[in-house]
């Protein structure tokens, strides 16, 4: 029996099926945002990120391919859940202005525990489907976070793919790489 339970723990685990709703301040032009507030497309990919954390500026051109090749399809978010003085709001507010998606503050971590995020860069793609939120793939973006035309497998591309066509994900749970969000 311990030898059947031990790779289970290591494997990654979807920590979240079904989403509850929640709402935080968009750094960008400091409104409230509502993921059920994007209900006219099919999902939402949320990112965790941090601009201090060198694999988030590894992904940040991959991001912005991905946000104009699903434009209208998939609403990408970037949420910021880290406490470290250096990850303010303020400073938060002149990172991303080179992608257009809602970044968001989650400095009381809110969605951070309604995800189980851990890591930045992880992402959890959500499907909207009959208005509630359910994830169908978190983790890595690719297998690459360093070298992008060294990647071999896309997760969050080829999710995007399987939800946006009505197929269930093959891969549900990719183990992200980056930096640990640190917990207040």
């Amino acid at each position: 029996m311990k030898k059947l339970l031990f790779p289970l723990l290591l494997a990654p685990v979807l920590v979240a099926q079904d989403v509850k709703d929640f709402s935080l301040t968009n750094t960008k032009d400091g409104k409230a945002v509502k993921l059920s507030g994007f209900g006219s497309v099919t999902g939402i990919a949320v990112v965790f990120t941090s601009h201090e954390c060198p694999f988030d500026n590894y992904y940040k051109e991959r991001l912005k391919e991905l946000v104009t090749q699903y434009a209208g399809k998939v609403q990408f978010v970037l949420i910021n859940s880290n406490q470290e003085p250096q990850e303010s709001v303020e400073q938060m507010a002149i990172h991303y202005k080179d992608i257009n998606v809602p970044y968001l503050a989650d400095k009381d971590q809110v969605a951070m525990e309604a995800l189980g995020a851990r890591k930045s860069t992880e992402v959890f793609l959500l499907s909207t489907a009959g208005g509630k939120l359910n994830v169908v793939y978190n983790g890595a973006i690719d297998d690459n976070p360093q070298v992008a035309k060294d990647v071999k497998q896309h997760f969050l591309k080829d999710a995007m793919d399987k939800l946006l066509a009505g197929q269930k994900t093959e891969v549900a749970s990719q183990r992200a790489s980056g930096c640990t969000i640190r917990r207040k």
